[in-house]
């Protein structure tokens, strides 16, 4: 069993170092990206804001670009288009945390089989040896047993923590996502089609 757990151990670190650099690459600072793109529109360059969107990774951009190429669109069509790119872009963001979920939940089971295997080793030499079974019989199975127990322990504690890690990660995203969406939309419809707030403007309402 120790080397089921060596095994998942490895895969269990490979999943996170990827993860870890996929989500490091896709978190930006959405507030000073949405301030730069709004100052790209406010100069009327919409290709050039549409190209900083394309140069950037990460959801956040794709959102904004979502919105920039439906500049033109009623409120509810933008939103529509908004949420479609979320959607798309989302998903990707959870992909493999299942995964080490699933290692930190399968590692202690792996463990207890691991300690079963070992007492069943004990008293299997126990039944062999008749009146003559010593001390050193008992001995390596515990520690065969205890042996598996603690290295299941060593790597799902470290995987419980990780996979929180990771989801915090994607839950700051999806709101730098949310934010972003909201926000270049409210831009869009008021200020850069100019139409200040407090202003009756029947695009307005349809957002």
């Amino acid at each position: 069993m120790i080397w089921v757990l060596l095994a998942l151990a490895l895969i269990g670190l490979m999943l996170f170092i990827e993860r870890t650099l996929y989500l490091h690459r896709g978190q930006i600072r959405a507030k000073s990206f949405l301030d730069g793109i709004k100052n790209i529109l406010a100069k009327r360059r919409l290709v050039e804001a549409l190209t900083v969107c394309e140069e950037t990774p990460g959801p956040v951009a794709a959102v904004v670009k979502a919105a920039l190429l439906h500049a033109d669109d009623t409120g509810e069509a933008m939103r529509f288009h908004v949420q479609e790119a979320a959607v798309v872009e989302l998903p990707a963001l959870e992909r493999r945390l299942g995964s080490i979920a699933a290692i930190a939940q399968v590692a202690p089971l792996v463990g207890l089989l691991g300690t079963l295997l070992g007492m069943v080793t004990v008293f299997s030499e126990f039944e062999q040896g008749g009146d003559y079974a010593t001390a050193s019989v008992l001995s390596a199975g515990m520690w065969q047993a205890l042996l598996s127990t603690a290295g299941s322990l060593m790597l799902a504690i470290p995987a419980h923590l990780a996979y929180h890690f990771l989801s915090g990660r994607v839950r700051a995203i999806v709101r730098d996502v949310e934010w972003s969406g909201n926000e270049i939309m409210k831009y869009l419809l008021t200020e850069y089609r100019g139409v200040h707030p407090g202003q009756p403007s029947a695009t307005r309402e349809t957002a």
